[in-house]
């Protein structure tokens, strides 16, 4: 659609903006700004790569000079800028994201401190003292931004909740990363340029204390706070951190959204420059800092900063003498090893730890399979790894030596990520055992079905029948999509004794695709396709994104855009009322069977079901 006095994009404009907003867009652009590096450091112009990299350039002010060369520059200058945008995410995911509810924080937590400390001992198993000892720290970072790419490149096998885990896991991996980088690798301090940088920040916390934020006061005394830093010896990266996480960053005020929409309809009515800059600000008022500074700085750190540090970095130069020796080094085998093995067994048993402790809960109708695919992935170590190989080695022989390692590292994760989501992505459920089965949460829960089956219901069978299974259940998980074949059987099974109902009662704060997927099943229903979509949608659990639900609804003859959207809502109230008679009925989890108005209580398999059954029809 062509909107007048508007000139239409062409094709290949639409196509880049398009590239520029996906995840996958930056891991090519570093995977490209990589591969420069090595055919550089590779050609018959390798001279030319450590020359351009050790040209110095300074800059004076007075007395005070800083001359650093570009490789520097761009790692401790510019990579500052990329830590600043992981400090608010950091900020961000502990002040309203994922972080913020401790059950949901956990698993990755613990998969993440996990993923740092085997890393850390597998390393120093290949080099238990000496010298190559001080490189411990390179296989424990994981590279989200690759990591999250190779994501995208695995379609729907990837659920939105396991990018949820990932990133959330990357926050404490971070975290670990940069203190590590700060204490290990600060090889000597400045004092009094250490007491600057501390007083600056003291500072900054007194102007943040007393609400003032203003860009430039904050770009002026983050300056100087790193340039304090390197003066010092601190790693300016620590510095970049520690400036994103002051970020302000809080949940919208419904107040300022409000004043938005009402300094928005003033400048329609009177198109000022007056009302024109107060509705910026007002927009501005609206969205906090964090996501402000976000929204900007992330693509310049993605597709400029990060590859710029990758083509700074990575060009070390491969030839039969440094694999045959990087083959038999000890540096190399720690930093393959401890982001293959290491990265994969610490993330599956922290997350393990998590799950069996009964502290935490996944974000979604995650499978094992899934979670291990992510967890191959995690040994993508690239950005960080390289920064601290630079930091951990004097000597030339061992940097290259732990660069082929991240190299080697990276291929063989992604491999085996790659091959763990084609063939186990859907083995073994790992989410939390169904709360409402064989155990009470809490003795006064009634045990009788509050609200009698009507002809709202979803039924399946003849009302003649004397045994009626009502099912709460939702379509994302594991538990209710096991028990389906089950269910399906014993209504082959009893034919004209049973009569099967289906109630909605989604979990949506462990599954967040499951709502969608009951609203689709309502907007079935209007071309009385019910039954039908609920086939599908127990056939396809893991697949319960807004198109798999259009293809889904297409393959049973119901138009796509029926059942996502807007028009799909207007089933919210069916959903919402089943939601309620289940809670009014003691429902605390999914599956929950009542078999004629009874809250069934035993165990969910056939055999089990199938003798109750039986039970009721001869009372």
């Amino acid at each position: 659609m062509e909107v007048p006095g508007v000139t239409p994009e062409r094709g290949l404009t639409r196509a880049i903006r398009a590239f520029l907003r996906t995840e996958s867009g930056g891991t090519m652009v570093l995977l490209a700004a990589t591969l420069i590096a090595l055919v550089w450091a590779n050609s018959p112009f390798a001279d030319t790569y450590e020359a351009v990299w050790q040209t110095p350039f300074a800059l004076r002010l007075g007395d005070l000079e800083f001359d650093l060369d570009l490789r520097h520059w761009v790692n401790d200058g510019l990579m500052a800028l990329f830590f600043f945008v992981i400090g608010m995410e950091v900020s961000r995911e502990f002040s309203i994201g994922e972080m913020r509810d401790r059950r949901r924080a956990l698993p990755p937590a613990l998969a993440a401190v996990g993923g740092l400390i085997f890393p850390i001992g597998l390393y120093l198993a290949f080099n238990p003292g000496g010298p190559t000892a001080v490189g411990w720290g390179i296989p424990m970072a994981t590279d989200t931004a690759f990591v999250l790419g190779v994501l995208v490149l695995v379609g729907p096998r990837c659920p939105d909740p396991l990018r949820v885990f990932m990133l959330t896991l990357s926050v404490v991996d971070d975290v670990g990363a940069i203190a590590v980088i700060a204490v290990a690798y600060t090889r000597h301090i400045g004092w009094t340029a250490a007491g600057i940088a501390l007083c600056l920040f003291a500072l900054l916390l007194l102007v943040r204390r007393f609400g003032e934020w203003r860009s430039p006061v904050y770009l002026l005394l983050g300056l100087a706070m790193w340039g304090a830093a390197v003066e010092s010896g601190i790693h300016p990266t620590v510095i970049g951190l520690t400036l994103g996480v002051l970020v302000q960053v809080y949940e919208p005020h419904e107040s300022h959204v409000l004043r938005m929409g009402e300094l928005t309809q003033m400048f329609l009515r009177d198109p000022t420059p007056e009302r024109g800059r107060e509705a910026v600000l007002g927009v501005r008022a609206a969205v906090p800092p964090n996501e402000r500074l976000q929204l900007l700085l992330h693509p310049w750190t993605s597709y400029l900063i990060v590859p710029l540090f990758a083509l700074a970095n990575a060009g070390v130069q491969i030839s039969a003498e440094t694999l045959s020796r990087a083959l038999v080094s000890p540096v190399t085998h720690g930093v393959v090893v401890g982001l293959v093995v290491g990265k994969f067994v610490g993330i599956c048993v922290g997350t393990w730890v998590a799950l069996r402790s009964g502290m935490g809960a996944l974000p979604g109708n995650l499978a094992w399979g899934q979670l291990a695919g992510g967890a191959a992935l995690a040994g993508i170590g690239f950005t960080v790894s390289l920064f601290i190989a630079e930091l951990a080695f004097e000597r030339e022989v061992w940097k290259e030596d732990a660069k082929i390692g991240i190299l080697l590292g990276l291929l063989i994760a992604a491999v085996l990520g790659r091959l763990i989501f084609a063939f186990a992505w859907n083995r073994g459920a790992a989410c939390e055992p169904p709360l409402a089965v064989g155990e009470d949460q809490e003795e006064d829960r009634p045990e009788m079905l509050t609200e009698p089956v009507t002809g709202r219901d979803h039924i399946a069978g003849l009302d003649t029948a004397r045994v009626t299974v009502v099912e709460y259940g939702d379509y994302e998980c594991p538990h209710c999509g096991r028990l389906h074949p089950i269910t399906q059987r014993l209504r082959e099974r009893f034919e004209d004794d049973l009569r099967f109902v289906f109630r909605h009662f989604p979990l949506d704060e462990v599954h967040p695709r499951a709502v969608a997927a009951a609203l689709a099943s309502e907007a079935a229903d209007e071309y009385a396709r019910f039954w039908e979509m609920h086939e599908e949608l127990f056939a396809h659990q893991r697949e319960l994104d807004d198109p798999s639900l259009a293809r889904h609804a297409e393959r049973i003859g119901v138009p796509g855009d029926a059942v996502v959207g807007a028009r799909s809502r207007v089933h919210l109230p069916r959903v919402a009322a089943d939601i309620a008679s289940g809670r009014a009925s003691g429902v605390r989890g999914t599956p929950t069977l009542f078999i004629n108005g009874r809250r069934y209580s035993g165990p969910l398999d056939e055999a089990s079901l199938s003798a109750a059954i039986d039970e009721a029809l001869s009372s």
